[in-house]
């Protein structure tokens, strides 16, 4: 894919932007071809970078009393970054990780900001990404809280319907907060029905 195709795409898919601040973006971007296993983020780094991810999948996840906890996953046309450490300048609670070969662009903070002052549409494209996040992560925090485990199964895969091709199954129990063993049950009743 070029690389302007790509930038009309993320136009396209959050916030229209103008032929001159695509020309801009384009000019302060960079597209990276990683491969399966590639740490973007590593836990304590700070980290002023955010990922677009092209092609390819990624996961954000955390150490806790040495269990490997999976926190955010990312795919095709999602970005995914430390927002602690993006936002806040502080070292990132997460490792970010690929789990697959990926093709991502990579913005800077300051690329962003200056973007930001320069043109408003890329301001507002950049309100509607982090609406975007916040509603998703929110999502996230309700589901925890006050759905089963079989229900947040089943509106993982409705939002995600090839994740268990994509994503190890021991990563998909940490990030849905159950055991591997319940997560093998309530596969097995899916496929009975």
């Amino acid at each position: 894919m070029k690389p302007e195709t790509i930038i009309e795409h993320i136009s396209e898919t959050y916030s229209p932007l103008t032929a001159d601040c695509q020309q801009a973006v384009l000019a302060s971007t960079k597209i990276l071809s990683l491969k399966k296993n590639s740490t973007l983020v590593r836990e304590g780094q700070f980290s002023d970078k955010t990922f677009y991810i092209i092609r390819g999948c990624a996961r954000a996840y955390y150490l806790k009393d040495g269990k490997d906890v999976s926190d955010w996953f990312a795919f095709e046309n999602e970005f995914i970054s430390s927002i602690v450490s993006f936002f806040k300048n502080e070292p990132s609670p997460h490792a970010i990780e690929l789990l697959e070969d990926s093709i991502l662009v990579e913005f800077s903070r300051d690329e962003i900001e200056q973007l930001a002052a320069k043109y408003h549409d890329f301001e507002r494209l950049i309100r509607v990404i982090v609406t975007k996040t916040m509603l998703k992560q929110y999502e996230r925090i309700a589901s925890s809280q006050f759905e089963s485990a079989e229900q947040k199964y089943t509106n993982l895969l409705k939002a995600h319907p090839t994740i268990t091709q994509r994503v190890p199954l021991t990563h998909l129990a940490s990030y849905l907060g159950i055991t591997l063993e319940t997560l093998s049950r309530i596969r097995g009743l899916k496929k009975r029905i």
